[in-house]
C-alpha cells in the first residue's frame, strides 16, 4: 500500500513509526517537559530588573503572565519543528539560560533591555546557520565526542531527575560545609517522606513497564505516578516542600502540590509579547559588555542544542553513520528563531529540550510528534491550572529512564584509544558533575584538541575544531577576562 502524502511528508512508515506511536511519542514528550510552564515564572517572573520592576512593568511576580507566554512561545516553536524540522524535538525556554537572564543580566539592565539582547543572540545563530557554519561546525567533531555528549547528556539527565525528585540533596556535613549530593532527605542513606516514596514507586513502575516493551511506558508511568501523588495528598496533606522561598517541609512536594485546581480553564494574557528593546541594554552598560552577554549565551545556546539533537537524534535512529544528523540545517534554524522569538515573548531563549528523549523513548521519530507536543503546550496557555498538578516527584522518574536509555551508547567508545576516550570521559562526567551540558563539551573539545596536538597529531585535527576550542577557552576564561577589562 502507498503511504499518503502525510505519510511521506513525515517520513512516518519511512521511519518505522505509526501515528498512534508519534501521538504517544508526543504526550510523553509534553508532560516530562511542562514542568518549564511553572517553573520558568519562577526563576524570571520572582526576579526585578535593576529598575526594580518585574516582567510584565509590574512591582510584585505575575506568574499567570509569565507561564501563558512560556506556553504559547514553545508551542510555536515545537510544531515549527516538525513541520519544517520534521523531527521529534520540543523547544522551549532554555533552563541555565533563563537563570543567566534573571540574575546575570537584569540585574544590570531593564528586562526589556535584557530580552533585547536575547533576540539579538538568537539573530547572531541564525546567521550562522544561513551562512552553513554552524552546520559546519557540527559536522566537525570527532563521532566518539558525539557518542559521548549522548552519554553524558543521559547521565545530566538522571542526575536532574533525582535531584529534583528530592531522592538526592545538597547536605551540610558535620564541618558546615555542603557536599554535592547525598542519599535522602537527611543525606543519611535513608529515604524519607510520601513523595520520595512516588517517586521510588513511579521509578519501579516505569522501568518494568520499559523492560517489558510495553506500549506507552514512559507515559503511563508519568500518568500513573501523578494519580497516585494525588491520591497521597488528599490523604497526607502533605503539602509543598518549599513556600515563599524558604525550606517549609523537607518531606513535602517539589515544584507543585499535587491537587486537583479549583480553576481549570483560564483565558491566557499574551501581553509580554513585544516586550523588548533590542540595542537598550548596549546604551545601559556599554557595547563590550552588551557583547560579552549575547557572547555567552550564543555559546551555551549553541552547544546545548548541538549536544541535544546528537543525544536525542542518536536515540531516535536519525544519527547516519558518518555522524551527521538528517536535516540538520533545518532543525538548527529552527532553533535558531526560537532563541530570538523566546526574547520577543520576554520568556527568555528558547531552546531544543533534552526531555524530548521521552518521547522517543516512548516511539517518536518523527516531526508529528513536535506537533502533538506543540499544541498540548497551546492548550497548557488556557489549561494552565492542570498542568500544575504534576510534581518533579512524579514526571522525574522518566528523565531517569531515559538517562538509562542514552547511557547504553557508551559501548560505541573505544576506551582502549586513550587520544579519545579521555576527552570523551571528561565530556560523560563533567556534565553531570559541574550540572553544565555545555561545560561537558567544552571539557571535551578543549582536551581534545591539547592532548592531538601535543601528540604530535594536529594535522588530524578540524581547523573548525581548533577554532570552536579556543572559543571555549574564552568562555571558561570569561570573568579573568572581564576583570582585566575593568567589566
Amino acid at each position: 500500500m502507498t503511504p499518503s502524502a502525510f505519510d511521506r511528508y513525515f517520513s512516518i512508515s519511512a521511519r518505522g513509526s505509526t501515528v498512534g506511536q508519534e501521538i504517544r511519542g508526543g504526550f510523553a514528550t509534553f508532560f516530562t517537559m511542562a514542568y518549564i510552564v511553572v517553573l520558568n515564572p519562577i526563576i524570571i517572573g520572582t526576579v526585578a530588573d535593576k529598575t526594580g520592576q518585574f516582567l510584565g512593568d509590574g512591582e510584585v511576580p505575575n506568574f499567570p503572565l509569565v507561564a501563558a507566554a512560556t506556553a504559547f512561545v514553545a508551542g510555536i516553536l515545537t510544531i515549527a519543528m516538525g513541520v519544517f524540522g520534521r523531527v521529534p524535538f520540543a523547544l522551549a525556554t532554555g533552563l541555565g539560560l533563563n537563570a543567566f537572564v534573571a540574575f546575570g543580566i537584569a540585574s544590570q539592565m531593564s528586562w526589556e533591555d535584557a530580552m533585547g539582547l536575547v533576540v539579538l543572540e538568537g539573530v547572531v545563530i541564525a546567521i550562522l546557520v544561513l551562512t552553513g557554519f554552524r552546520v559546519a561546525v557540527f559536522h566537525a567533531i570527532p563521532a566518539q565526542l558525539k557518542t559521548a555528549i549522548s552519554v553524558g547528556i543521559g547521565l545530566f539527565i538522571a542526575l536532574i531527575g533525582f535531584v529534583d525528585a528530592g531522592f538526592v540533596r545538597r547536605i551540610p556535613d558535620a564541618a558546615g560545609t555542603t557536599v554535592p549530593v547525598k542519599l535522602g532527605v537527611l543525606g543519611n542513606g535513608s529515604l524519607t517522606g510520601w513523595p520520595t516514596l512516588v517517586f521510588v514507586v513511579g521509578l519501579l513502575v516505569t522501568a518494568f513497564l520499559v523492560t517489558r516493551r510495553v506500549k506507552g511506558a514512559i507515559l503511563i508511568g508519568i500518568v500513573g505516578t501523578t494519580v497516585l501523588a494525588i491520591v497521597v495528598e488528599a490523604i497526607g496533606k502533605l503539602g509543598p516542600q518549599v513556600a515563599g522561598g524558604k525550606l517549609v517541609n523537607p518531606n513535602g512536594w517539589s515544584l507543585t502540590v499535587p491537587t486537583w485546581p479549583s480553576k481549570v480553564v483560564g483565558g491566557p494574557d499574551l501581553s509580554l509579547l513585544g516586550q523588548f528593546s533590542l540595542f537598550g541594554g548596549f546604551a545601559k552598560v556599554g557595547g563590550l559588555a552588551a557583547v560579552m552577554f549575547v557572547f555567552t549565551l550564543m555559546l551555551a545556546d549553541f552547544f546545548d542544542t548541538m549536544g541535544t539533537i546528537v543525544g536525542v537524534g542518536r536515540q531516535a535512529g536519525l544519527v547516519r553513520e558518518d555522524g551527521t544528523v538528517e536535516r540538520t540545517r533545518e532543525i538548527l534554524l529552527v532553533d535558531s528563531v526560537a532563541a530570538a522569538a523566546g526574547g520577543a515573548a520576554s520568556v527568555s531563549s528558547n531552546t531544543t529540550y533534552i526531555e524530548s528523549a521521552a518521547g522517543v523513548g516512548e516511539g517518536a521519530r518523527t516531526g508529528l510528534a513536535s506537533v502533538v507536543t506543540g499544541l498540548l503546550f497551546l492548550l497548557a496557555m488556557f489549561f494552565a491550572p492542570l498542568t500544575e498538578i504534576v510534581p518533579f516527584e512524579a514526571a522525574t522518574p522518566a528523565l531517569v529512564i531515559v538517562g538509562f536509555l542514552m547511557m547504553t551508547q557508551v559501548r560505541e567508545i573505544d576506551f582502549n584509544d586513550y587520544e579519545t576516550a579521555i576527552p570523551a570521559f571528561l565530556t560523560i562526567v563533567l556534565m553531570p558533575f559541574t550540572y553544565s551540558i555545555t561545560v561537558g563539551i567544552g571539557a571535551g573539545f578543549v582536551s581534545y584538541v591539547v592532548i592531538k596536538a601535543l601528540r604530535g597529531k594536529a594535522r588530524e585535527i578540524h581547523p573548525l575544531l581548533w577554532l570552536v576550542a579556543a572559543l571555549f577557552v574564552v568562555y571558561f576564561a570569561l570573568e579573568p577576562i572581564k576583570s582585566l577589562l575593568g567589566l
